[in-house]
């Protein structure tokens, strides 16, 4: 099978197709519809980083949320679902001579991660100190692994 190179100046229609394609594609990899983009690229957007760590009986999840009240903070379990809401506000701007510089995001934010393993929602503990919260959220009785002994004739 010989491979020939297309001349760059004969038109070809599918290529306006193929550069639409791309273009979504990369459009839909960044989206914050997506929750696995990189939300750094869309002003404003703010997603706070969670930690999720198994131990024997529950899990401990972790997330920074500095500048959010506690009473702000909406947490729910549905369905193996767990969602964290709330919004971090916008301090009072300062701004300079000729200039005005900001990193930090703010707004509403929703989080939802599906969890491992079913949880015991009415046992659900939350301590939220120096703007970090930490849930342990308790594994449901049924989901909890179990040892087996074989006994061996």
């Amino acid at each position: 099978m010989n491979l020939t190179r297309r001349p760059k100046d004969v038109w070809d229609p599918f290529d306006f197709v193929r550069d639409l394609q791309d273009e979504m594609s990369r459009f839909l990899h960044t989206s914050p519809l997506r929750g696995d983009g990189d939300l750094a690229k869309w002003p404003g957007a703010f997603a706070p980083d969670i930690d999720l760590k198994e131990e024997a009986d529950h899990f401990v999840l972790r997330t920074d949320l500095p500048g959010v009240k506690k009473d702000e903070i909406d947490i729910s379990i549905k369905g193996g679902l767990l969602t964290l809401k709330g919004e971090r506000k916008r301090e009072s701007e300062a701004r300079g001579k000729d200039y005005y510089y900001s990193e930090r995001s703010f707004g509403t934010f929703s989080r939802t991660l599906e969890l491992p393993m079913e949880v015991d929602a009415e046992k659900v503990k939350a301590n939220y100190k120096d703007g970090v919260l930490e849930l342990t959220l308790p594994k449901a009785e049924g989901a909890r692994p179990r040892q087996i002994k074989v006994n061996i004739q």
